[in-house]
């Protein structure tokens, strides 16, 4: 089976008409390609016109950003968690790297 590569130009489009069908199995059907493919690009920026998060119904633009807000705090505790054990990690060492 061969590999389908798709150009930007036909995701963009496809990404518009899955929002226009309010539906990605419509118009994955419709094109021909894997619903989770479709999915993914309506995730991506690139394709769908540079929103970070697709548009959830019902969510005001207020609750959309505290959404994002939430997902970068998460992100950044995260960060630091690994730098603290890294740190950690790094006190407790051998030697080998205090020692220069």
């Amino acid at each position: 089976m061969k590999h389908r590569v798709f150009d930007d130009e036909f995701k963009k489009m496809a990404v518009e008409l899955s929002k226009l069908k309010s539906s990605v199995k419509e118009a994955a059907t419709e094109l021909d390609i894997d619903p989770s493919r479709l999915s993914k690009w309506r995730n991506n920026p690139t394709f769908n016109g540079g929103k970070i998060m697709m548009d959830i119904a019902g969510l005001s633009e207020e609750q959309m950003e505290i959404r994002r807000l939430k997902k970068a705090l998460k992100n950044a505790e995260l960060e630091r968690d690994i730098l603290k054990k890294a740190v950690g990690i790094f006190s407790k060492g051998d030697g080998r790297y205090t020692d220069l």
